[in-house]
């Protein structure tokens, strides 16, 4: 499936993609890690390690696994399916796995102190088993994407941050989480992302994208992989070769990029070419169909032509490859689960990501090994690029220490949360201004619309905070307020008629309406007449704690529109790449 031709960059004129692009950054090589090795030292470090591992520590090397459970030595039914082993103690010493990646659905960080001792008893159990020490990884994009519980520090996200224009505050982000994960044990992150989102209809991108200038994505993305790895955490950015003009989830289906040759290194591929330049560790794959790069119909994660080609041969990428999930529909819809982890390695990748079957993924992988398809120096190339990205990360050193019951105390500093405000107000972005703002001290406001009760409850007390009399209410509350705020928050370009509803229903009690768009800022072309409205790309505390500013004058928006958005038939422009009235 491709895009609608209206929503994509062609549709929406080049000058939405590339127009008032922000000045250029100097390119940057990030600092060695603290503990890590450079040089000849390391290359003889990874020479090491490689010769003493016999071809079953080889291949578990090559795979990141889900080890279910708030301990690793927690048995759980869900590792007996998916795994074969009860534990993820045992994933680690029976599957030598080279490494973790944790989620709030396999019960790895349901608090702080819990993440700390599953990832400190994760390296422990791999030391005890003789076992090269875990590359243990986490999709911490902030944001909608945001793995940490509470106090982990909330950050407005990628697009929020295109819309602040701000290499300072991209890199002051990255910091807050590098160092935060690093309290809790992690040592890569899933992020940043690099899709340049230039379809409005995008249902997986969206603001966990910087934008649609593909020179602003790339100034964003690659200062937070700088700062990332100065600070002892592995990036990887992600989707190659870039998953931002497409209508369709590769979590359900197999999306196709209609993009040219011309387009894609126009688009698509600047931000991952300045990646590479940069010193970026890892490299995620998409599962998605690039015709104008490989005509086979398979997707990314499985091209020869894209990731040995594109990636390896003509940008020059020598770090790790990394898939995306191998449990999503985009890259199994061809091959056996057995099969597409050898398709892959073949292609050029070297880690697979989340096998649905971990056991049977390695047992392809085998197969593949002792038939000679996968050479023994083919299976040492990726070998020893993973253990390279381990040693630069100083993990061939030995795990790093983390002490549980100190993690949280770490987490969520007045400084970071400072920081994330200051990062929301600037983000912020005015696309209609009206005469109701800013309110007197003492005002009344009703807050209805999108968002849970907890986010309006928050939203409510930032605003009281404010000096303001606020509720949550529906529109038949609406009359004799002050003011209304409307929330809104939309995954792709339709927002729900629900939420609709409530924008115009609240605005005809007469009350003026301040509507705040809380995810995608493509909502204002939908609800109707409004006194205001503010993009804000984020529910997060920060961003709300931002609005209740606006409200009362003392914040001024200061964002610029990181996308164009596109009228409601999607058949012209109604607010262009960088607008914003703060």
């Amino acid at each position: 499936m491709t895009s609608s031709p209206q929503l994509t960059r062609r549709g929406l004129g080049a000058a939405a993609v590339l127009g008032a692009a922000a000045v250029p950054l100097a390119p940057a090589v990030a600092a060695p890690a603290k503990g890590g090795h450079h040089g000849g030292d390391l290359d003889t470090q990874v020479e090491e390690r490689l010769a003493a591992m016999s071809t079953e520590q080889k291949i578990g090397q090559l795979f990141i696994a889900v080890g279910y459970g708030a301990t690793v030595d927690e048995a759980r039914e869900e590792n007996t399916t998916s795994a074969g082993v009860a534990s993820t103690a045992e994933i680690i010493s029976t599957h030598h796995v080279g490494g973790l990646i944790a989620f709030a659905w396999s019960g790895n960080v349901d608090s702080i102190e819990a993440a700390a001792g599953w990832t400190a008893g994760a390296q422990r159990a791999a030391a005890e088993a003789g076992e090269v020490p875990l590359m243990i990884g986490i999709d911490e994009e902030r944001g909608v994407v945001k793995r940490l519980p509470a106090p982990a520090t909330a950050l407005p996200g990628a697009m929020a941050l295109g819309a602040s224009r701000s290499e300072v505050h991209a890199r002051k982000a990255a910091r807050i989480t590098a160092d935060e994960l690093a309290a809790v044990g992690f040592t890569q992150n899933y992020a940043p992302i690099c899709d340049v989102n230039v379809n409005a209809q995008n249902p997986v991108i969206g603001v966990r994208s910087v934008g649609a200038n593909p020179e602003l994505v790339a100034d964003l993305a690659s200062a937070q992989l700088r700062e990332a790895q100065k600070r002892g955490i592995s990036a990887t950015v992600k989707h190659f070769p870039g998953h931002g003009d497409t209508a369709t989830d590769s979590h359900v289906g197999l999306p196709v990029i209609d993009h040219s040759r011309e387009e894609l290194d126009e688009i698509d591929l600047p931000p991952f070419r300045r990646a590479v330049e940069d010193g970026v560790d890892a490299i995620m794959t998409a599962h998605i169909v690039v015709p104008a790069l490989d005509d086979s119909g398979v997707p990314a994660t499985l091209s020869h032509p894209i990731l040995t080609g594109v990636l390896r041969e003509e940008i020059g990428f020598e770090g790790v490859i990394v898939t995306d999930s191998l449990a999503m529909e985009g890259v199994r819809t061809m091959f056996g689960d057995d099969r597409v982890p050898v398709e892959a390695i073949l292609a050029g990748a070297d880690q697979m990501l989340m096998p649905p079957d971990l056991a049977v993924a390695i047992g392809g992988v085998r197969a593949a090994v002792e038939s000679g398809e996968i050479t023994a120096e083919r299976l040492d190339a990726s070998v020893r690029r993973i253990l390279r990205q381990k040693a630069r990360r100083g993990l061939l050193d030995g795990a790093p220490e983390v002490d549980p019951g100190r993690a949280e105390r770490e987490l969520g500093c007045r400084d970071a949360l400072r920081t994330a405000e200051r990062i929301a107000g600037d983000a912020a972005t005015l696309l209609v201004e009206g005469s109701a703002l800013p309110l007197r001290r003492g005002a009344s406001v009703i807050v209805l619309g999108a968002g849970s009760a907890a986010v309006q409850d928050a939203l409510v007390t930032a605003l009281e905070d404010r000096g303001l009399e606020a509720s949550r209410g529906a529109a038949a509350d609406a009359a004799g307020a002050d003011l209304v705020v409307a929330l809104t928050s939309s995954s792709s370009f339709v927002t729900p008629a629900a939420q609709v509803t409530a924008v115009k229903e609240a605005a005809a009690t007469g009350t003026p309406v301040l509507h705040a768009s809380l995810r995608n800022p493509y909502d204002v072309v939908h609800v109707g007449e409004v006194d205001t409205s503010i993009a804000l790309y984020s529910d997060a505390l920060c961003s709300l704690r931002a609005l209740a500013g606006i409200v009362v004058g003392r914040v001024s928006p200061a964002g610029r529109l990181p996308v164009a958005i596109p009228t409601a038939d999607g058949t012209g422009e109604a607010f262009a790449y960088g607008a914003g009235l703060g």
